[in-house]
């Protein structure tokens, strides 16, 4: 199964306010929430795809693309949200899980096949940030095989992680995957590759307002 966890957008993206103002955070967050949506519709059925959230927008995206949503109304953070998720997953039995953020808007669904296809028998499938400090793609089989935690420096300590296990551990770098937005330098390296998303898109018009 793969996993969202959305916060509440209405304050997303605080670090972005010397670049954007509130209501353009809120736009920026509500496009990339689609931009990685539609990115994993295909795999609404199989795998599945859930969503971790209590954030009415990013619900009716769910339901539009027959996502199954899981309710998180606590507010708690990325990393309860994902411990909630796990807890639902082991519960179902599901063989595995798969987490992803909702603001890396170039993840591809191509990015999303090559990953789920580095799946071991047992053991963990990382993709980092472009940084190689946050953790921006993440598979676990089974899929409580090592606790997430998240953050701008998760990917040393998930990676230590699943060492620990002995068991099979792939690092696998996604051009898409890789950029989370985060930083005004972040907008900027979204702005230099192809405009092909709704938050791109966004970008270049307010952009162009400004010239």
């Amino acid at each position: 199964m793969i996993l969202v966890p959305v916060k509440d957008l209405q304050n997303a993206k605080q670090r972005l306010s010397p670049a954007l103002s509130p209501d353009q955070r809120f736009a920026l967050a509500h496009a990339m929430v689609e931009d990685v949506f539609d990115a994993l519709a295909p795999f609404a059925k199989v795998p599945g795809v859930t969503i971790v959230s209590g954030d009415i927008f990013a619900s009716k995206q769910a339901k539009a693309r027959k996502f199954s949503i899981l309710l998180d109304d606590t507010e708690a953070g990325e990393t309860a949200a994902i411990e909630l998720a796990t807890a639902y997953c082991r519960n179902l039995e599901t063989p595995f899980n798969l987490v992803f953020p909702a603001d890396i808007p170039l993840i591809t669904s191509t990015e999303v096949r090559a990953l789920l296809a580095l799946m071991p028998e047992r053991g963990v499938v990382i993709a980092p940030a472009s940084d190689r400090r946050g953790t921006n793609g993440i598979l676990r089989r089974p899929n409580d095989l090592i606790p997430l935690r998240f953050g701008n420096d998760s990917f040393e300590p998930h990676l230590s992680a699943a060492r620990a296990t002995g068991s099979y551990v792939v690092i696998a770098d996604f051009a898409g995957i890789g950029l989370d937005i985060d930083t005004s330098g972040d907008l900027d390296a979204l702005m230099r590759q192809p405009i092909r998303t709704r938050a791109q898109r966004l970008l270049k018009e307010w952009r162009r307002a400004h010239v």
